[in-house]
């Protein structure tokens, strides 16, 4: 791994990468940057429940498992 190779950690890889990154960007003109707004409507699937956890973890583990499979 190059972090190890050079003795550092791979946070401050990534970390120099991203500032390599940014820095190649083209400066803001000025203008302010738009941002799509999404009008999709939606909220929870029926019959899902906040405060139980243990569902919600048994709903994702059988779609995690789906997903493999």
């Amino acid at each position: 791994m190059r972090a190890s190779e050079e003795g550092r950690s791979l946070t401050a890889l990534i970390e120099e990468g991203l500032r390599r990154v940014l820095a190649e960007r083209p400066r803001a003109t000025g203008e302010p940057l738009r941002l799509p707004v999404s009008s999709a409507g939606g909220g929870l699937i029926p019959g899902i429940d906040l405060d139980d956890m243990a569902t919600i973890q048994e709903m994702d583990d059988v779609e995690a498992a789906r997903r493999l499979g």
